[in-house]
């Protein structure tokens, strides 16, 4: 007999970026309509002055993908553990690789018998800095604070790695891995890093496919971020009152980068649209060491990195790595405070 059953019709999936962005708007249209119009304008003219930053960044990654150079990530595995820290906290700190994309990597390099250390170094750096983070950080809140981002990402790199190193034998780091790891990844990366690097990718249609799947995902990935955070900052700027800002996170010292690495920590929205949003609170008082501290913890912590470390190892390596990632933090907020 047939199946008479009308199909289940599937609602549309909405993204979140997208859908926060309208709630925003709609928000400033119900509460204050005389400053919808300046709030559009605010992240339009915000983006613009981005624009070329933007554009940079977009065309560099997709090169990169296209050319297939994340190869290069897996020779920082090889040769002495020590060595091996120092590749991996430098290239997790330059690579334009998302956390999910390299689950499956990580997660074949583990069950080989890779040491925890240098896979830990690289886990803690890959999601605080990449070229397109680099590029959006540098245009809106100065080169000093995007170099000294890069710096604290292969210094916490390190920290992790060579922490990871010395106390490799005692109960937190024994037997580290989930009976049965998670390697899926949101990216549908199977088999990465495979391979040698094409750098004349035009000459075969599907790397050029990938040159312009990867620059469009990019793209849009990179302004549905930014604009809600340019909307947030906006609106930011007009209600949250600059002396309570600069009460709870202003000044010198060690409370204001503690509290920006605890705050930071939960709080994280995304690498890119913590940029827009760590610029307004400069504006309303918040510490120079604050603000390092915050994208620091902030990074580290967020969602698709944590996940990707709590898919594959058990919790007690979770916690260490979120131990790293405050200690890190306040590190660099104290050196960048005392820089800045």
């Amino acid at each position: 007999m047939a199946d008479t059953t009308p199909p289940t019709r599937r609602l549309p999936k909405i993204d979140k970026a997208w859908a926060a962005s309208a709630v925003v708007l709609a928000g400033v249209e119900l509460a204050e309509p005389a400053q919808l119009w300046p709030t559009v304008t605010f992240a339009g003219e915000a983006l613009l002055g981005t624009a070329p930053f933007i554009l940079f960044a977009v065309l560099a990654v997709a090169y990169v993908k296209a050319a297939g150079a994340e190869t290069l990530l897996s020779r920082a595995f090889e040769g002495r553990e020590t060595r091996m820290i120092v590749l991996a906290a430098l290239l997790g700190g330059l690579s334009p690789f998302c956390s999910c994309q390299v689950i499956p990597f990580i997660a074949a390099l583990l069950a080989v018998g890779a040491p925890l250390s240098a896979v830990m170094a690289f886990w803690l750096a890959s999601p605080l800095m990449d070229p397109a983070m680099f590029l959006i950080t540098s245009g809106t809140l100065g080169w000093e604070f995007a170099i000294g981002k890069t710096l604290a990402a292969v210094g916490i790199g390190l920290l992790g790695g060579v922490g990871t190193m010395v106390l490799k034998n005692s109960r937190v780091f024994a037997d580290p891995l989930r009976e049965k790891p998670q390697v899926g990844g949101c990216c549908g990366v199977k088999k990465p890093f495979q391979g040698k690097p094409v750098w004349r990718f035009w000459n075969e249609a599907g790397r050029r496919e990938t040159f312009r799947t990867e620059a469009a995902t990019n793209l849009v990935f990179l302004l549905k971020w930014l604009l809600l955070a340019y909307l947030l900052e906006a609106v930011m700027l007009r209600h949250i009152p600059a002396e309570m800002i600069a009460t709870l996170l202003g000044g010198s010292g060690m409370w204001p980068v503690l509290l920006g690495a605890f705050v930071g920590a939960p709080a994280y929205l995304n690498g890119y649209a913590a940029v827009p949003l760590v610029d307004a609170l400069l504006t309303q008082g918040m510490a120079p060491g604050a603000a390092m501290s915050f994208v620091v913890a902030g990074g580290v912590s967020c969602i698709p990195a944590a996940v990707a470390v709590w898919a594959l190892v058990k919790p007690r390596v979770f916690v260490a790595y979120l131990g790293y990632a405050i200690l890190g933090a306040m590190i660099a907020g104290l050196l960048w405070g005392a820089y800045a």
